[in-house]
């Protein structure tokens, strides 16, 4: 369907990619891998159109619609929810619209026998079957239904795109992609802002639109599920394999086993002719074996073993000092703006050493309720937090909230307190903030870098209560990992905010639902509540087919 033919990216004397050549076949779901810098993004741009690669080119046929999100979007403030998303049909509604202007020149034209008037009838001929080919669309109903699907409520359909935050737009974006129903789908990170119900609908969206899909994606469990094949981009080649993320990383490591090999008896081989040259280099008799070894190994295409990402992020949290054992006790809370009831009559009480998720759709009251915790808002009922309790928060915008004319040093320095303070070049660089790094202003920070800044402030005060509100947006595949296995040896109490179903897995043992203005508890892991949660929707289903 979509050829890319011997692409090549050049930069600044760098070489990103060099004569990259694969093939995108319809209902392809195809995981876009490999480290950060490898081009993931570029190759998209690329394919969509938005760049231009030095080399090589990317062929598609005419008819085909390639649809792409990027990760950073750019959403109208002009339009409501209903009308920025049915932008999506507005190349259609210019094509009606065009053909009744031409009907009306049509109408009032006189000169019958004239060339004009014969290629305004071509025009509309040609624009009228062009237009009613197009597959007889319910526009509104189709609005409706992709735009509920991705966790709007029908009362925000009329409400401006400016009072929503930028997880929303991407969502508003991501609606008018669906809705053109396009051949293929570029995605970059499309869950970042996603809660797990709108990040599943999406999933089924996409495995049963029959449609072909390239996603970049750090989300583990949704890039298992959805692909069928994965491209690795590294050292500025590609490795095109038939599986998904998870038997990937297994025919990778073999690869590079492979590879090793290969390398280590090329060197022993280059090494035994060298020294064999070295030898007999004046020796008459040898002339002709030394020349011949050293045409060969002139010739010799090497061995090369691929990189791999050894940058670690080695990240501990400090011993928690004892709390009570009920680090927080909350009894009949409720909270309001106004008229609006976010929840009702929450209680919960958490054990000490315990680790919950708080999970559910965007705007049923997660951080709502860590910000009363963190006694940032008012509220109606009993909230305690137990003896000794020290609580170290990592709110959902941290990373936004950084200084941005400070450097990396800067930020930690302010914060930093104590003995800590002659050590926070090692903290930095156990951070991958190391050498001059530490000298980066802020605002030159990926999503990432900041993430892993605001991480750092974490570790400068032992706490006994983290609370971590959508912690692993925007960090890649194995810091996560890193992260979550530092959080399995916190020895201190877990509540975390998460879309992020990998993540979770293995980390809580206890997930509490916000939904309909209430707060549930589910004992049991991330995948015993999704499946309760999926049994019960099903009942709920049938009972309202019955």
């Amino acid at each position: 369907m979509i050829t890319v033919d011997a692409l090549a990216v050049e930069f600044g004397g760098t070489s990103l990619f060099q004569d990259i050549s694969f093939v995108i076949n319809e209902k392809d779901r195809i995981a876009l891998m490999g480290k950060n810098g490898a081009g993931k993004s570029t190759l998209l741009k690329i394919i969509v159109g938005v760049d231009t690669p030095t080399r090589g080119r990317v062929s598609c046929p005419k008819d085909k619609v390639i649809a792409y999100l990027p990760q950073h979007l750019m959403t109208s403030n002009s339009r409501t929810v209903f009308e920025e998303t049915a932008q999506a049909f507005a190349s259609i509604f210019e094509m009606e619209k065009q053909i009744e202007v031409l009907n009306l020149e049509l109408a009032s034209r006189t000169d019958f026998e004239s060339d004009g008037y014969y290629k305004l009838i071509e025009d509309v001929s040609s624009l009228s079957e062009k237009f009613y080919s197009i597959e007889e669309i319910n526009f509104d109903s189709e609005i409706e239904k992709i735009l509920q699907g991705l966790g709007f409520q029908r009362e925000d359909f009329t409400r401006p795109t400016s009072e929503f935050s930028g997880g929303w737009r991407m969502r508003i974006e991501l609606a008018k992609i669906l809705l053109q129903k396009p051949d293929l789908i570029l995605l970059d990170e499309p869950t970042n802002h996603l809660d797990i119900e709108s990040i599943q609908w999406l999933e089924e969206f996409l495995i049963n639109s029959g449609k072909a899909v390239m996603i970049i994606s750090h989300d583990r469990a949704f890039v298992d599920r959805i692909t069928t094949r994965t491209i690795e981009i590294t050292m500025g080649r590609i490795y095109d394999y038939k599986a998904n993320y998870s038997e990937y990383l297994n025919l990778r490591k073999d690869r590079r086993v492979h590879q090793q090999k290969a390398y280590n008896e090329q060197q022993k081989m280059i090494a035994e002719n060298r020294a064999f040259i070295e030898r007999f280099k004046g020796t008459y008799s040898k002339t002709l074996q030394v020349q011949s070894r050293v045409k060969m190994l002139e010739k010799l295409i090497l061995v090369e073993v691929d990189e791999e990402d050894t940058s670690a992020l080695r990240l501990k949290f400090p011993p928690a000092p004892r709390s009570g054992n009920y680090p927080v006790i909350i009894q009949d809370l409720s909270k309001r703006y106004g008229d609006h009831l976010v929840f009702g009559d929450v209680n919960l009480s958490l054990q000490r050493g315990e680790k919950i998720a708080f999970v559910g759709k965007n705007g049923e009251g997660k951080s709502t309720l860590v910000q009363a915790i963190m006694k940032e808002i008012e509220h109606d009922g009993t909230l305690e937090l137990g003896h000794n309790t020290k609580i170290g928060y990592f709110a959902q915008n941290q990373a936004s909230l950084m200084e941005e004319e400070l450097t990396v040093f800067q930020t930690i320095d302010l914060v930093a307190i104590g003995d800590i303070r002659t050590k926070i070049k090692d903290l930095l660089g156990a951070f991958m903030f190391g050498g001059d790094n530490s000298a980066k202003k802020v605002k030159v920070l990926s999503g990432g870098e900041r993430t892993r800044l605001a991480m750092i402030k974490l570790l400068l005060e032992p706490v006994n209560l983290l609370i971590l509100d959508e912690p692993t947006n925007h960090l890649d595949m194995k810091t996560k990992d890193i992260l979550k296995s530092a959080l399995k040896d916190f020895d201190g109490t877990l509540i975390v905010v998460s879309h992020d179903r990998d993540f979770l897995d293995g980390l809580v043992e206890k997930v509490y639902e916000f939904g309909d203005k209430r707060v549930k508890e589910h004992m049991g892991d991330i995948y015993s509540f999704l499946s309760k949660k999926k049994l019960s929707n099903l009942k709920e289903l049938e009972r309202t087919n019955l």
